[in-house]
């Protein structure tokens, strides 16, 4: 398990600028989301930002732990493969002796340094110097999630930390359509919580590029897709893509979707709450566990 505590300045919005004597760093993440709780650091809580933040000043012998600034912040619970963060680090990094020799840390050993630290929960998988001008949340164009569903009258034990089990059969060619009118630009207002301080009303616009369910495939799956007699169950994988998301809206977007598939609500009624722009009526969000950030995506 990763360290107590969190950094003692937030893990905010971060800064466009580079303080003078500090160089920034683009380091990406994976985490379990389980073991922490959301991304954002809070004080006497562990959390994906608190727990680098601390193994950073540790490794780097600063003083206090640094700010970290991520692509997307994660709920309690909500898994990483791509997390992309941003951090300002001292311009002169620690040296490094061996025998008699000794050179200055590179970014391969901060990564071998970090990961004896916040590992198995977290991995750093690759760390370096960040482009000119580069932010974390300000300069990514798109951001790619994925949610599983295991559908089956039973539950699965090896995905259940990974997957919501819907003991309900849900037709793939309803999910299809009702995910189809979600693509283009909307007011997602109705799917989503509305930010601190906002007025009723206060437009949600995002551009989703991709909205798809599918058989889910690959490594996370193993083979419980392959037809095998008796198994009695399907793992489905509900993929988006957009410019970005706001606050529970890929979650609330699933539990609605699971209930058309279900055969309840029609695709008619998912194109009637994006122009209502109203949560009333909806189900509660899918739950966090089964949710994955992907991959973060940045222009030129």
């Amino acid at each position: 398990m990763p360290p107590r505590g969190a950094a003692r300045k937030p893990a905010g919005d971060g800064s466009p600028t580079v303080a003078r004597g500090t160089t920034r760093w683009r380091l990406i993440l994976a985490y379990d989301g389980s073991a922490f709780r959301g991304f954002a650091a809070q004080p006497d809580q562990v959390t994906v930002a608190g727990a680098l933040a601390h193994a950073l000043a540790r490794t780097l012998r600063m003083k206090e732990p640094p700010p970290i600034t991520c692509a997307g912040r994660t709920d309690a619970g909500v898994h990483a493969r791509g997390q992309v963060v941003h951090v300002d680090l001292p311009a002169t990094l620690p040296t490094l002796r061996r025998g008699t020799g000794s050179r200055a840390m590179g970014p391969e050993d901060l990564v071998a340094a970090l990961n004896r630290q916040v590992g198995p929960s977290m991995v750093v998988k690759d760390a370096g110097p960040a482009p000119a001008g580069f932010d974390a949340r300000r300069s990514a164009t798109g951001r790619h999630y994925r949610y599983l569903v295991w559908n089956g009258p039973a539950p699965d034990p090896l995905l259940a930390p990974i997957a919501w089990h819907v003991r309900a059969p849900l037709d793939l060619r309803h999910l299809a359509a009702a995910s189809d009118v979600l693509v283009g630009e909307h007011d997602f207002g109705a799917f989503c919580r509305r930010p601190p301080g906002a007025a009723k009303g206060h437009p949600l616009v995002r551009r989703v590029r991709v909205a798809r369910w599918s058989l889910a495939s690959g490594p996370e799956v193993g083979d419980v897709n392959d037809g095998m007699p008796g198994h009695g169950g399907r793992l489905l994988r509900f993929d988006i893509e957009a410019d970005s998301f706001c606050h529970q809206m890929v979650r609330s977007l699933v539990a609605e979707l699971v209930e058309v598939g279900k055969g309840g609500p029609t695709t008619a009624d998912v194109v009637a709450l994006l122009r209502a722009r109203d949560r009333a009526g909806l189900p509660a969000p899918a739950p966090a566990h089964a949710l994955c950030l992907v991959s973060v995506s940045y222009g030129p």
